[in-house]
This record gives C-alpha cells, structure tokens and sequence, in this order.
C-alpha cells in the first residue's frame, strides 16, 4: 500500500500533536508536515503536494473553508475536516460525502477517516473534489445552491475602468478586472479570486476567458487562469512545468501544455 502523504493543519499545537501521534499509529499514512495557519499551509501544499489533509476549521485569519478556496484544483489534496461543530453541520458533511472527525479526537475515528481517504486517492478527480468542497461550503454558511448561480458580463467603456459583473442572488458586485488575482474553474463554478476575497460564480471557464479577454489574462492550465501583472516569480520545474507566485503569495502550476504561455511573457518582457 502507498502511503498517504499528510498534511496537518490546526492552530493548537497541542490538537497537532495528538492528531499526529494518532496518525503514526496507522498504517500507511505519512505526516510530511505540520502547519499552525492556513498562509502557512498554502506554501506546504505547493511545495510537499499531499495527498490528505486534515484541516481545522475553526482558525484565525484564514478558516479552513477559506484555505480551500484558495488552493488550485490539481493541486487540491483530500480533506478531512476536523471540527467540533454541532450536529446540523455534521449532517452536511454527510450529505457531501466530505468526511470529518470530531474534537475530541478518538483513534479509531481518525483511522476510519484514513480508511476512507485510501479508498477514493485513485477514484476522485481533484477538480470534482473542490466542487464538492463548494458545495459543502455553501451548506455550512446558510446559502442554497442555487442562491449561488450566477451570470456575469464584463462592464467596459471609454469613461469606466473595466469590471466583472457578478450576480450573487439579489446582489450585484462589479469586480475591477485589475483586482482579479486568478481564476480557477471546480465542477460547474468559477471561483474568482480578488483583492482578497473569492467570489464563486456559475458560467465555464471558456465564456470567462472570453469575457477576461483584452486584459492581461493567461491560461495556464485546463482550469486556470492568471492575471499576468500579479506573477512575482516563477520557478521552473524538473518535470518541465511552472510554479508561478503571485505577489499574494498563492502558488499556481502551469501545465505543460500551456509552459509557452508563460515562457512567451518572459521573453516579450525581456
């Protein structure tokens, strides 16, 4: 059996201590390394590429939903949850098949979640997981589903600097398309992240690329895209991709197939 590559993420060191000394007791889980904040986590992430995450929730600054939504598609480990919400929130987590384990922790509970996990690491796509991920997140906060379907049209005139319009229920946010950091496509949503925030939409990625279109927007994967005056590095690696860092800090690979994309900015940049 291959094991496991895990991360674990919990603002209490004590709580990351006895979660790791109940992993070491099963089979077939590998702890690569521990992190007290999801800034933190998203570095790990890009850097160790896990295959199970055990995230808390309930964490300063960045949640643990708020760390999913920044993390790229396939690059999105499997995540167990570890909570102590209540009961309506555990059954959400049941109803999206998102397992979780409750504070405090029992072994056998845990090794059940890792059980889990071995049996769906060769059968998920990263990028149905994350949708799944939403709509958990969707759940948890209140908000219907199809509260969340929304169109979106680009606002661009002489007189007005550029705008994504993006219908959210009864509300309208205009996003300036200068504050769009990246987008990434999971399941039937867009998540566009900005100045900060993600904002979740439903369109596909090909009619938001069209509608990005005449700013300095890349494709650089099946299900990313990138505004190229946000890249503060980029770091090739031994398997002929890129990882590009934003000047927020997120990391972001590029695909093979769209390497010239960025090898193309480099060289008009030079």
């Amino acid at each position: 059996m291959t094991n496991l590559r895990t991360l674990v993420v919990d603002d209490e060191h004590l709580a990351r201590r006895g979660l790791i000394m109940r992993l070491a007791n099963i089979e077939g889980v590998e702890v690569v390394a521990e992190c007290a904040n999801g800034l933190q986590a998203l570095e790990v992430i890009a850097e160790h590429q896990p295959d199970l995450l055990f995230l808390d929730i309930q964490m300063p600054e960045m949640s643990g939903f708020d760390l999913v939504s920044k993390l790229q598609g396939d690059t999105l480990p499997m995540v167990v949850f570890v909570t102590a919400f209540n009961e309506y929130a555990v059954d959400a987590f049941k109803v999206n098949a998102i397992d979780y384990v409750l504070k405090p922790l029992e072994e056998e509970r845990v090794r059940r979640a890792v059980e889990r996990a071995q049996l769906k690491q060769a059968q998920t796509e990263a990028v149905d997981e994350k949708a799944r991920l939403l709509e958990l997140v969707m759940a948890l906060e209140g908000r219907d589903a199809q509260e969340m379907l929304s169109d979106a049209s680009v606002v661009n005139s002489p007189e007005l600097t550029p705008k994504l319009l993006i219908r959210d229920g009864a509300e309208v946010r205009f996003i300036p398309m200068a504050d769009i950091e990246w987008v990434e496509a999971a399941g039937d949503y867009m998540c566009v992240h900005a100045a900060g925030d993600t904002h979740i939409m439903r369109t596909t990625l090909k009619q938001l690329e069209e509608q990005l279109a005449g700013g300095n927007f890349a494709r650089i994967h099946r299900s990313t895209i990138v505004n190229t005056d946000r890249i503060a590095a980029a770091h090739s690696l031994p398997s002929g991709e890129y990882r590009l860092e934003l000047e927020g800090g997120e990391q972001l690979k590029v695909s093979r197939g769209h390497r010239d994309v960025i090898r193309g900015l480099f060289a008009h940049q030079a």
